[in-house]
Formats: structure tokens, sequence, C-alpha cells
């Protein structure tokens, strides 16, 4: 089939690897988010996707809106059979969907019902899922309403941040996707509509919503770091300095600290929290470099009695 790849960032990669080396289909374009503004000079930089499929040799499109009636009359001329998105990161119009004869086909990082919308790894790590996966969908006006194609699946770790099962359901999820379009082209595979049960919502997540509650039990702390992990990223305050943090490991063995309360061992810092402690993985203090959280502790010479908030 004809196709119109649209992604944006480093996840949608592997599933466009898959495509561009697939002998049944050819991506004829890639339609990706603009150049904006990034690190520390705030330079002008093309999106993953965009970069990759330049080398490719695969048209770039980058409309601010893919309303725009220049992408429209593009994608006209372009006339995809099908056009697969992975984190494309904007709202397709009607106009654009009514285009390509078999429609828009969402690879969505998640069981769908089940954790709709822009955050669906992160809210699956802080909510302690066991299991979560990836799901092929035909995409309509609803978010993330559409009927599923197909589905993988994937056990969450214990230790999985955020990044972590991000980076295995991205390789697993491009399998997922070209197997879909493989059956859309043969005409053996039809979507079904979502279950009308199991509906749960993921909005993505601010930078307040990962500021650590030292007032939650240990493992409510541990999830929530993990899934901030490594954007927006966690972070709590110690007085007047703001604190990232990376990494926590439960500590059952020491339940006698408040929670925020700090310990300085010599190999490691523990935190109280409502239930028993965890110790600090790295900390990145804002303006400075991310380290160990025992170095951390040494440099600043923390008084004992100094509490997290």
């Amino acid at each position: 089939m004809r196709l119109l790849f649209a992604g944006s960032p480093a996840v949608a990669l592997p599933s466009l690897h898959a495509l561009l080396g697939s002998p049944r289909h050819e991506v004829v374009a890639v339609l990706t988010r603009p150049d904006a503004p990034a690190g520390r000079g705030r330079s002008l930089t093309s999106s993953a996707v965009a970069v990759a499929a330049r080398e490719a040799g695969v048209d770039v499109l980058t409309p601010a809106r893919p309303g725009e009636p220049e992408f429209l009359r593009r994608l006209a001329e372009l006339a995809p059979q099908c056009a697969p998105v992975v984190a494309y990161g904007g709202l397709l119009p009607p106009a654009a969907l009514a285009v390509p004869h078999h429609g828009w086909v969402n690879l969505h990082f998640s069981l769908l019902p089940a954790w709709r919308g822009a955050a669906p790894v992160q809210h699956a790590v802080l909510h302690g899922d066991q299991i979560t996966g990836a799901s092929t969908f035909q995409i309509e006006a609803g978010l993330d309403t559409g009927p599923v194609y197909g589905v993988v699946t994937e056990a969450i770790r214990p230790d999985d941040t955020s990044g972590s099962l991000l980076d295995r359901l991205a390789v697993s999820g491009a399998g997922l996707l070209l197997a879909t379009l493989d059956g859309i082209a043969d005409g053996t595979l039809r979507p079904r509509p979502q279950p009308a049960d199991g509906i749960s919502l993921a909005p993505k997540l601010s930078v307040e919503d990962v500021r650590v509650d030292w007032t939650a039990p240990a493992v409510r702390v541990d999830r929530l770091v993990r899934a901030a992990t490594p954007e927006p990223g966690a972070w709590t305050m110690l007085g007047q300095a703001r604190l990232k943090l990376r990494g926590v490991v439960v500590a059952p063995d020491v339940a006698d600290l408040a929670p925020g309360q700090l310990r300085i061992e010599r190999r490691r810092v523990l935190v109280g929290t409502a239930t028993c402690a965890v110790a600090l993985g790295s900390v990145q203090q804002q303006g400075k470099k991310e380290m160990p959280a025992a170095d951390w502790a040494r440099g600043q010479r923390l008084d004992p009695a100094a509490g997290l908030q």
C-alpha cells in the first residue's frame, strides 16, 4: 500500500523503519511536527522522525496544523491508501481523515480502552498495572475511541520506568503495526469496536503532578518516580532548593522516619514516607549535574534534621 507515515519523537522510529523495510508497502511521505527550539541553546531542531525520513530520502511534511489548505492539497496529491500514526502529536481534522481509503491507523501504547490519552505508559506505571501493551486502531473523531485491529501485551517489570517500558513497546508495537497494515492490504483484517467497560484516561502528566508527596506510602512514591522518568521528572524541595529524583528503592528495613525526614548513611540517603523509607537513587539540583544521592548529600553537608517537602 501507499502510506503516509505520521510521527514525531524517537519512539516512532521502530515503526517507521519497519515500514520503510517492508516490500509490501511504500512510504510516500512523512507527516511530522515542525522544527522546534531544543537544548540549552534553544536552536531549532527537527523531530527524530523528520531526520530519519530525510536520511531515507522520503518527503517530509511539517505543517503547523494538519488542517492547513496547503497540507490537505498535498495529501490529496500523494493519494495514500492508508496513513499509519505513531505519536504524531497533532489533531487530525475530518478533511484529512477522509483522504486515505483505509483511513488513519494509530499505534497506541496501551490495551484499549484502558489509558486513552497522551500518557498511557506513564499512567500504567503510576497506577501499578502488571500488564500493558499496544493497540492498533482506526482513528475517528473521539479521543482514542476507534475500533481496534490488534493488540500485543507486555509485562511491566518491578523496576520499569516509563522510558524503559516505552522502549520495549515501541519495538513490539512496530511489529504489530506492520502486521496490521499487511492484514488491511490483504483484506483479511477488520477492526472491532472497543468494549464499553474498562475505559480509563491518561492525560499528560504536568510538572506539578509529579511532585513527590512524602505522606504517601513508599510504594506510591516509587511508582511516581518511575512513571515520571525520564520526563517530566519527579521532584521535591529541600528548603528553597528544588531536587529532581531519578529512582528510589523501597527500604522496608527502615520504618522509623517521619514523612520527608532524611537519614544520611555512608552508602545511602533515606527518606521517610507514610510507611517505610525509600533510598534515593540519584538527584539533580536545579542548575547542576545529576549525581548519586550519597555523593550529593556529602557535598551539601546536610543537616540530619533537614527534611524534604
